[in-house]
């Protein structure tokens, strides 16, 4: 492996030649290669297309009090090596412009379309230069991930430069969605183009109440920052409180205790397999089986009382910690763990064989929603949808962290790409959670819980990941003065996933569209951060 890690840098390095700036290596298991933004386009074409690179995430980042410039970061992960390279390159003040690389890596579309909003660093060539976090009615020339912009600024709003698909022929129909829903649901507004009950075309618009939260951490403490992780989303909190966690350690090269790596693993797989149960459920209520939706959140109701009496909170908050965790188990906890799963995998079990035995319910998911193989790579599509696609990725795997290199795991994939499809995939990891969670119980180690966490020096940059109960979610962070936040980016599954959905519905009808979008069961909280 390392080896192989070597001669893929060496590779690089005679391949780009004097497209290359400078190469660091600022952690075992990353790259930075520092280019001109003119050969932006290029190199990223050459470490994805030649290289079979997949985009991780892309950071943009003020650093002219420190730089003298802004910087672009695109990151690369090359799983079968465990490595990462980042190609970075400086904007400069006087010229916030670089080429974009989004047509030829549509994955890049709406990271370079949000520096745009947020930074005024302009992707030159762009297919699709609207707005996206922040709307058409807001200043084009206020941009508030610059560091003199102000975070209690009251924004004056004007002239929104929204638009949508322009239909042309009587036979169209435009059926408008949100952003404001009948149900308890975050806003996203959803605009169809349709003939008769068959959808032509669907934009979706999100980002609707954006917290600024990567603005909010700037300047905070560390641990304080690790709390505002936590808040991302409701029901990944553990996966974003990890992955900060991560970050972290990964800038001050802290090894955790062995123990806290399979406590870790052990709530990160509660975390799943709560999400996982309901989600079945909950996709049953898209095309209503009320069977399924009843004991699917009867199930995700256990488990959830499973994780308030382990922990204190049903949502696993509060368990992390830099360097650890702050919460132990007992061995009445893992009592109590082992005997609740037996029982909600044995009642599991019963859901999936009256689901997938039903024949209205089975031909109702299936050929519904479909993404390809093809669509999916192309958007570097994560988690559950990328596998019920046929893209066999999943970092516990591929970037292997807290415990996932010491217990044995299956990554199910299918080909089909339907609704049918990632509701399996969802199945299959549940039972392989409950096997997971049971190796980390006979494995887990004694020992202390939690590990000193050094002084980090200030102008760094590491990155922490899992995989979420959507996909894999990416927090990127550059260190501050006395410890704080300097730069902080979170791309989460959902933020990779999202802009996959609009292409599974046309072809479908109507009231399929609530099926498909419960299928990918995405977060918009996670978007709005």
């Amino acid at each position: 492996m390392e080896k192989n890690k070597k001669h893929l840098i060496s590779r690089i390095k005679q391949q780009l030649g004097q497209k290359l700036l400078s190469v660091d290596s600022y952690a075992q298991n990353e790259t930075v290669i520092t280019i001109e933004k003119n050969d932006l386009p290029a190199v990223c074409r050459f470490l994805c297309k030649e290289k079979e690179g997949r985009l991780f995430t892309m950071v943009g980042s003020d650093e002219r009090d420190v730089a003298g410039s802004f910087a672009l970061y695109y990151v690369f992960s090359f799983d079968q090596f465990h490595h990462f390279i980042t190609v970075k390159t400086r904007i400069e003040e006087h010229d916030p412009t670089f080429p974009s690389v989004a047509i030829e890596l549509p994955a890049a579309n709406w990271y370079e379309r949000e520096v745009k909003d947020l930074l005024g660093i302009r992707p030159q060539g762009h297919p699709d230069p609207r707005p996206l976090v922040l709307h058409g009615d807001w200043p084009e020339e206020l941009h508030p991930l610059r560091k003199e912009f102000p975070v209690t600024m009251q924004v004056p709003r004007v002239q929104s430069r929204e638009t949508f698909m322009q239909y042309e022929g009587e036979d169209v129909t435009e059926i408008p969605v949100g952003p404001i829903h009948a149900g308890i649901i975050e806003p996203g507004h959803f605009r169809f183009g349709a003939v008769g009950d068959t959808v032509l075309h669907l934009d979706a618009r999100l980002f609707y109440t954006h917290r600024g939260l990567e603005k909010a951490s700037e300047g905070m403490p560390l641990r304080k920052a690790l709390f505002l992780a936590e808040r991302i989303c409701g029901v990944c909190a553990l996966s974003h409180a990890v992955s900060f966690a991560q970050a972290v350690e990964n800038a001050g090269q802290v090894e955790i205790p062995p123990r806290a790596k399979y406590l870790r693993t052990l709530f990160l797989e509660l975390e799943r397999l709560y999400n996982h149960i309901g989600d079945v459920g909950n996709v049953c209520a898209g095309f209503g089986f009320a069977v399924g939706i009843s004991l699917g959140a009867r199930l995700k109701e256990e488990l959830l009382q499973l994780n308030e009496r382990i922990v204190g909170h049903r949502y696993l908050r509060g368990i992390v910690d830099l360097g650890g965790t702050r919460i132990d188990l007992t061995p009445k906890d893992c009592m109590d763990i082992q005997t609740t799963l037996q029982k909600v995998e044995a009642e599991f079990r019963e859901l999936v064989e009256i689901l997938l035995s039903h024949e209205i319910a089975v031909n109702r998911m299936s050929t519904t929603g479909v993404l390809t193989l093809g669509q999916a790579s192309d958007l570097e599509v994560v988690g559950v949808a990328a596998r019920a696609s046929g893209r066999n990725i999943d970092v516990r795997r591929d970037q292997p962290y807290a415990a996932y290199d010491r217990v044995k795991f299956d990554v199910p994939t299918y080909r089909e790409g339907d609704v049918l499809a990632r509701i399996r995939v969802r199945i299959d990891e549940a039972f392989q959670s409950f096997s997971i969670i049971r190796q980390v119980l006979e494995q887990l180690p004694a020992g202390k819980i939690v590990t000193f966490l050094p002084e980090l020096f200030p102008y760094q940059s590491a990155m922490g990941w899992t995989e979420s109960p959507r996909g894999e979610t990416v927090h990127w962070l550059m260190i501050g003065p006395k410890q704080t936040v300097y730069r902080y980016r979170v791309r989460s599954a959902t933020y990779s996933n999202w802009p996959a959905v609009p292409l599974t519905v046309p072809g479908n009808i109507v009231p399929d569209f609530p099926l498909i979008n419960k299928s990918f069961e995405l977060c918009y909280a996670c978007c709005d951060r």
